[in-house]
């Protein structure tokens, strides 16, 4: 199946009042696993590459990427390819050569303002290429005289007017708020913020994304779309299936030396946890276009 794009699944989740799951990938063992739980449920799927992700293999984007958009296409159900957390302007400028349809800029370590122009520009420059852009706010509260929390930190949570502000000065298309998930959570012990939910959706006129999706349990992640969220990144999830998984093969087979036979296991728990998630998100749009 051809590949397709984050905006377009974005899009048609919206219009079912449902939500796409993006899955971040590191190993080709990530890439297969994210296909083929969606295939197992006949679900479309996004696969995220990060900038840590490129680095982790050498700074190199396009081997990642190319292995990606092989097995997207081969793939029986949709699947997007989107740039996740690009913090270089050199990197992002890789993603239109490199098959991504999508970008997550982030310049939320950034103070507002300049968050604000270095995410104006990557917008303007993505959409003269046609890629659809994500962003999020950065640094979030501080008022009361408390300091600013991370978007990530726990207590991070969006101001929906100050949301509605940026959204509407750096032109992008969908955000990431800040309501109760953080990232690399282990345990499922997250809730999300639901009135505020509820004001960011009444708000804003783009897609909402959930960052840090990995903390939520099976209810959270429904409410949230129900709530009105479209996209849900997962990372952590995988990479507790996937190490889990091989821990237990190991301690069970000391003798093991082919590396084939633990990353079997490791992909497999990884094919798992997609397909629960996704059936978590709820109903879907269809699987095919």
């Amino acid at each position: 199946m051809p590949l397709t794009t984050t905006g377009d699944l974005v899009t048609r989740a919206a219009a079912a009042r449902s939500a796409v799951a993006a899955f971040n990938v590191i190993t080709l063992e990530h890439i297969e696993a994210v296909i083929a739980g969606a295939e197992s449920v006949n679900a479309p799927v996004v696969l995220q590459v990060s900038e840590n992700a490129v680095k982790f293999r050498y700074g190199r984007l396009h081997p990642l990427a190319r292995a990606a958009v092989t097995a997207a296409e081969r793939a029986t159900v949709p699947v997007a390819l989107h740039l996740d957390h690009v913090k270089s302007d050199a990197l992002l400028r890789q993603a239109p050569d490199a098959g991504f349809g999508s970008v997550m800029y982030d310049a939320a370590g950034l103070p507002y303002a300049e968050n604000l122009a270095a995410t104006r520009a990557a917008a303007d420059w993505a959409h003269a290429r046609g890629l659809w852009i994500e962003a999020e706010l950065g640094q979030i509260g501080g008022k009361d005289g408390r300091p600013p929390l991370d978007a990530h930190a726990p207590g991070a949570r969006t101001d929906p007017d100050q949301a509605r502000a940026f959204v509407a000065d750096s032109g992008v298309d969908a955000l990431a708020v800040a309501i109760g998930t953080s990232h690399a959570m282990t345990s499922r012990t997250a809730a999300i913020d639901r009135t505020l939910l509820e004001r960011l959706s009444a708000a804003l006129d783009v897609p909402l994304v959930l960052h840090g999706s990995s903390g939520l349990p099976d209810p959270e992640l429904a409410a949230a779309v129900a709530g009105g969220i479209t996209k849900v990144n997962v990372g952590t999830a995988l990479n507790i299936a996937m190490t889990r998984a091989i821990r237990e093969y190991l301690a069970a087979h000391p003798e093991a030396v082919d590396s084939r036979s633990y990353l079997t296991v490791g992909r497999d728990a990884m094919t798992r946890t997609v397909a629960a998630l996704i059936r978590a998100l709820g109903p879907a749009p269809a699987g095919s276009p």
